[in-house]
C-alpha cells in the first residue's frame, strides 16, 4: 500500500473512531484496528493522537475550503455566493456525519487544541465570508458601513450553531436548503443597501399571500 493511501486509511478511521466513542474515549490501538493495521504503523505517520486530531482538521478543512470556492465562483452575485456558503456548511452535516461531529464537538472538547493551535485553516475558511462581503460592497450591493470582520463571525455562527445542534440532536426539522434559505435570508436583509432591497432577492421573488419557503440557494 502507498504511503499516502495508508496516511488516508487511517486518518479515516480515526475519524471513525473518534466519532463513535469520542476523542478522549479513542485509543490508537483502537484506531489501528479500524484502519486495519499493526499500532505501531500508526506511529510511522503521527505522533500521537492529538496529532491525528490535528490532521484531520487541517486536511478536511482544506478540502472543504477548495470546494466552497470552487462554488461559489460558478456565480457571480455576492448574495448567491453567501447562500450557497451556507447550503455547503449546513450541507457536511448530511454528507459526512462522522467528520462532522469530529469538527463540532470533538475540538472544541480539546483544550490543548483550542489554546495552542494556530488556526490557519479556520482563519482562511472564515475570510472567504468577508472576501463575499467586501465584493458586494464595491459592487453597490451591500452597506459600505457593515464591517467584514465582524459580519464573518456573525454569520458563521448562526450556521455553526445550526450544525452542532443537528449533530448533537440527531435529528432535523427541516432540509438543509431550508436552513441555509433562511440563515442568508436574515443577514442579507440586513447588509443590503436600498437600491439593492428594491431590487429583490436574486432568485424568484415569492408570490403574495403564500407563506415563506426561503430562498433558492441552488
Amino acid at each position: 500500500m502507498k504511503v499516502a493511501d495508508k496516511h488516508d486509511k487511517i486518518v479515516r478511521a480515526a475519524i471513525r473512531v473518534f466519532a463513535r466513542n469520542g476523542f478522549f474515549n479513542s485509543r490508537i490501538s483502537e484506531i489501528a484496528k479500524e484502519a486495519k493495521v499493526a499500532d505501531g504503523t500508526i506511529y510511522l505517520y503521527f505522533n500521537n493522537k492529538y496529532d491525528i486530531l490535528i490532521t484531520i482538521f487541517e486536511e478536511e478543512i482544506g478540502k472543504i475550503i477548495a470546494n466552497i470556492k470552487q462554488e461559489i465562483s460558478r456565480c457571480d452575485d455576492p448574495r448567491q455566493q453567501l447562500q450557497r456558503f451556507a447550503r455547503l456548511h449546513l450541507g457536511l452535516v448530511e454528507k459526512n456525519r462522522d467528520l462532522a461531529e469530529v469538527i463540532q464537538v470533538e475540538l472544541r472538547q480539546s483544550s490543548k487544541f483550542m489554546k495552542e493551535y494556530r488556526n490557519r485553516k479556520f482563519a482562511e475558511y472564515l475570510n472567504i465570508i468577508s472576501q463575499i462581503v467586501r465584493r458586494g460592497q464595491k459592487q453597490g450591493i451591500f452597506r459600505e458601513e457593515v464591517m467584514p470582520g465582524i459580519f464573518k463571525r456573525s454569520f458563521f455562527g448562526a450556521l455553526d450553531e445550526m450544525s452542532r445542534f443537528w449533530v448533537l440532536s440527531g435529528r432535523k426539522k427541516y432540509s438543509v436548503a431550508t436552513a441555509a434559505a433562511q440563515i442568508s435570508d436574515y443577514f442579507l436583509h440586513g447588509i443590503l443597501t436600498e437600491d439593492a432591497r428594491a431590487d429583490g432577492p436574486p432568485v424568484q421573488r415569492r408570490r403574495k399571500g403564500r407563506p415563506a419557503k426561503g430562498l433558492n440557494v441552488g
